[in-house]
């Protein structure tokens, strides 16, 4: 049974991800899989994100990256039933000059509060995304927000390894989610 349904953005999460590493230290996290990683599609993410709930377990955590933050706000009105909660790491801004051409379907996220329990993680240097536009976010979408400093996009380039302090926020916003 899947208590964590990682969602890894644009190319997938490589090795030196923490969420593969947290998939393959926790029997308890499954990786959502789209058609194409490289070229994204936000209606085929939407159909695989869909079919992964509905085979997981009884309302999963939803553990998103990057453009996986927006598929996650994108589906909100579609999954709100049928997740426990979404923990978004690096929300991305898709105005930023950084932002992938391949990945413009997913532009234009919701600018409401999810109907669900959530929490952004972000870093203060990321490229993808300023930190006034995560604020931002956070405020739009009603949910608490948590700067843990300097630390690029919270990828494998990062050097976070198993981003222990990931885990530890991870467990902390699940615990939250029980009561």
């Amino acid at each position: 049974m899947t208590s964590f349904l990682t969602l890894p953005g644009i190319g997938g999460s490589g090795e030196t991800h923490w969420q593969t590493l947290w998939e393959a230290a926790d029997p308890g996290f499954a990786r959502f899989r789209p058609s194409d990683w490289d070229a994204p599609d936000l209606a085929d993410w939407l159909t695989a994100l869909e079919r992964h709930i509905d085979q997981s377990g009884p309302r999963p955590v939803l553990v998103a990256h990057s453009l996986a933050c927006l598929l996650v706000v994108h589906a909100a009105e579609r999954i709100a039933d049928r997740i426990g909660g979404a923990f978004l790491v690096a929300v991305p801004d898709p105005g930023s000059a950084a932002f992938p051409a391949a990945a413009s379907s997913f532009a234009d996220p919701p600018r409401r509060p999810l109907p669900f329990p959530a929490l952004i993680v972000a870093s203060s240097d990321d490229p993808y995304a300023a930190p006034a536009y995560v604020r931002s976010c956070a405020q739009a979408w009603d949910v608490g927000l948590i700067d843990i400093g300097a630390c690029g996009h919270i990828n494998g380039t990062s050097g976070l390894g198993a981003w222990g302090q990931g885990r530890q926020l991870l467990a902390a916003f699940h615990a939250g989610l029980r009561r």
